[in-house]
């Protein structure tokens, strides 16, 4: 009997997926992939169930004779594995990035004379419902907040990009790439109090309180799934930051990154250039441990960032705040630097790896742009965030927009530049 491969990355089979498997047992014996969660995780949303439910939930068909774990989005090492003379898949991978996914079935199957077949994607008013209920299941701060934990065990690099309205969070979680073979998504998003105070036209001294700072999460919220991680500046004063911890972790925040610095806040980058104090280690762990033990579940994350090389006083400095916040019950450390090479970044996390193996390392490679993600997580690091990198790119296009339609006194001359408005709002789902 011919064999053949299905491979699947749902959490729930609804009629499209039992159409393709009532097809696949025309041609033959059917076996079925479940996608790993490590792989689903780089171009399909994440699993709401375990990687053994998946299987089971394809098991209990009666359509299939086996279940297989495909641990990669490529086909080349299952198809070797299985020599499936048939691959059966929907037609909905014809174009956009998945198209690379199809490309190489093809040319896997090509080398042995296997048959790629495609059935109509089933798309009614039954099926785009579950659609949408998993999407806002993903939603819920229950099954958000506790996801960028779960992204730390499964990803080598977590990949988290700034987003501070509805839309950028929608690029944030949208974007999918495809490159050399390979597909790929951000993570998180990193709601950054410069960007939040930026797209509001004030400064970056905490002048955008928490209440404000809270819309623009909701924003997000209300149309993502990817867990976030939040700017929490100092974190303020200890009563203030325990309240707003309950808050956060209550909205279905991931994580809260607060910086050992007092008073008026200015921004790292400007370093020694503007008078910037660190807070002592005893106040700064005080604080830490008033947020643990404010909050009510094990997932919400507080991380500590250490200014010590911002403010030029070594690596000394640095890792004894890194072990004492840690002590003092920190879930992760983010070390911040304004060089343009990464090497006290990776003097930093060679250290504390040597005497700290397990509490996730944070970095954020905005003057260091040149090293890579496989370079920081060489040294040890976990957590990768573009901090700024989308309002940069806005700004400038925004101003030369401007400043060309009143040289111009009309917008001809802007109109190659810039994205049809229908493209834009293909972003943005319909209720």
């Amino acid at each position: 009997m011919s064999r053949v491969y299905a491979c699947f990355c749902t959490d729930i089979i609804h009629e499209g997926h039992l159409n393709i498997l009532q097809e696949a047992n025309k041609y033959g014996d059917v076996t079925a992939g479940i996608l790993s969660d490590r792989a689903m995780i780089k171009y399909n949303r994440f699993p709401t169930i375990s990687m053994e439910e998946r299987k089971k939930m394809l098991e209990e068909t009666g359509l299939v004779s086996e279940v297989v774990i495909q641990n990669e989005i490529m086909y080349d090492n299952i198809i070797v594995q299985l020599k499936p003379d048939y691959v059966i898949h929907g037609d909905n991978w014809c174009s956009g990035p998945e198209s690379a996914i199809r490309e190489n079935v093809i040319n896997n199957l090509n080398k042995y004379g296997g048959k790629l077949i495609e059935v109509s994607y089933t798309y009614n008013e039954n099926v785009r419902k579950i659609d949408d209920n998993m999407k806002e299941k993903l939603a819920m701060p229950e099954f958000r907040r506790k996801r960028l934990r779960k992204l730390l065990k499964l990803c080598p690099i977590v990949k988290a990009i700034e987003a501070h309205s509805g839309l950028t969070g929608l690029i944030a979680e949208k974007t999918v790439v495809e490159h050399n073979g390979e597909l790929n998504q951000f993570d998180a998003m990193w709601l950054s109090s410069l960007c939040d105070s930026t797209a509001k036209g004030k400064p970056d001294i905490e002048l955008v309180d928490m209440s404000s700072r809270i819309r623009t999460i909701d924003d997000i919220m209300e149309v993502t799934t990817k867990p976030i991680i939040l700017d929490g500046d100092t974190g303020g004063l200890v009563e203030h930051f325990v309240y707003n911890i309950r808050t956060l972790e209550r909205m279905g925040v991931s994580a809260v990154i607060i910086e050992d610095k007092t008073g008026l806040k200015k921004n790292s980058l400007f370093g020694t250039e503007v008078r910037q104090t660190q807070d002592s280690i005893e106040n700064f762990c005080a604080k830490i441990r008033a947020g643990k033990n404010a909050q009510r579940t094990e997932e919400f994350m507080i991380i500590a960032r250490i200014e010590s090389l911002i403010l030029d006083k070594g690596q000394e400095d640095a890792l004894e705040r890194a072990f004492a916040y840690v002590k003092a019950g920190a879930d992760g450390i983010m070390i911040h630097s304004r060089k343009e090479e990464p090497d006290e970044i990776f003097a930093f996390c060679d250290a504390f790896r040597k005497r700290d193996s397990y509490t996730p390392i944070v970095v954020v490679p905005t003057s260091f742009n040149r090293v890579t993600e496989a370079e920081l997580g060489s040294h040890g690091v976990n957590i990768v965030i573009y901090a700024n990198q989308l309002t940069r790119s806005a700004f400038p296009a925004m101003q030369s927009t401007a400043v060309e339609i009143l040289k111009n006194h009309r917008a001809l001359e802007v109109d190659s530049k810039l994205m049809p408005f229908k493209e834009i709002i293909t972003l943005i789902d319909d209720i």
